[in-house]
């Protein structure tokens, strides 16, 4: 004959029943379900009190949590998650501040709300890699530069143009392109370079326009125009995109935060909600890289001025 399967419930009231009859040793019966005596004691209390329904588990959830997080609290925090999906508990913390919190949960609390709230998923933790990581000390030292891949709109594709300072995370360009051709990165780079000033070297991949793929040559017309400027190039080290990893960072971010939350018409539209994200990206939240201070406080403009006329090449 097969085993059946015997549920706790029904070996605790199988115990019960054992335990009334008369001249049972409860000593004896303990050791056959292997239970103590103190657990014996309980369960046949609690049988006696209210029956069967005396036999379930019970909460061990204590009935007063004077230092659980207020109601009120919780809600702000949710509310700001809401508004900011990506963020995590270290910016959520940093932003209840800034705003002028009067209490503000420990950012290792902040997870735990929205645990319980549901809005954050179990996630598997990555695997550790070694990583070296490289900082230029000084604004406009060094400003990355690349092409954030194709993205549909309504009426055609935008490829986003993105350059970013490797030493703030400050954004000085997010353009809507038309097209990924010189003449179009080198009239955003005019304007960046008319607002901002010049930096020292521009880093960029080894891809057109600002690279030619076969030969891994820095010099196209583009660049020959940066050099002029007397911007000094790097290209990144083939197949390894991590180079250029705050940019790619900074695209992650981005596609998170604003390509996935809605659909754009044309590249009109585009813009325009790319220049309220980036001001915003700027200016409001803190950043995990820069001790969570926003990227606007670690900038200032380039003290080099761009040149509107150039004098011509010997």
């Amino acid at each position: 004959m097969p085993w059946k399967e015997v549920s706790i419930m029904s070996q605790r009231h199988e115990f019960m029943l054992f335990a009334q009859q008369p001249g049972t040793s409860l000593r004896a019966l303990c050791r056959r379900f292997g239970i103590s005596p103190p657990t014996a004691y309980k369960w046949l209390a609690r049988y006696a009190a209210i029956g069967a329904a005396g036999l379930a588990d019970r909460s061990r959830r204590p009935h007063q949590m004077p230092q659980r997080t207020p109601a009120a609290l919780e809600a702000a925090v949710l509310q700001l998650r809401t508004q900011h999906p990506t963020w995590g508990g270290r910016k959520l913390h940093a932003r209840l501040q800034a705003l002028g919190a009067p209490t503000v949960p420990a950012p290792s609390t902040i997870p735990a709300i929205l645990r319980r709230a549901g809005g954050l998923p179990p996630v598997a933790a990555a695997p550790k890699r070694a990583w070296q990581r490289f900082e230029h000390a000084p604004p406009n030292a060094l400003w990355q530069m690349d092409f954030k891949g194709h993205f549909p709109l309504a009426a055609g594709r935008c490829p986003p143009l993105t350059v970013l300072d490797d030493c703030s995370r400050f954004a000085l360009c997010l353009h809507a392109c038309p097209n990924e051709q010189g003449l179009t990165v080198q009239a955003q780079l005019t304007q960046t370079f008319r607002r901002y000033g010049l930096p020292h070297r521009l880093l960029m991949d080894n891809g057109p326009p600002w690279g030619v793929p076969l030969t891994l040559s820095p010099f196209t017309p583009l660049t020959v125009w940066l050099i002029r400027l007397g911007i000094g190039l790097t290209h990144a080290r083939p197949a390894h995109p991590q180079t250029l990893g705050k940019d790619e960072r900074f695209h992650r971010t981005l596609k998170a935060a604003l390509l996935h939350q809605r659909p754009f018409r044309d590249l009109a539209h585009c813009q325009q909600h790319f220049d309220r994200w980036r001001d915003h990206y700027n200016l409001a939240p803190p950043h995990d890289a820069l001790a969570l201070a926003v990227p606007a406080t670690r900038y200032i403009p380039s003290p080099r001025p761009f040149p509107e006329a150039r004098p011509p090449i010997d």
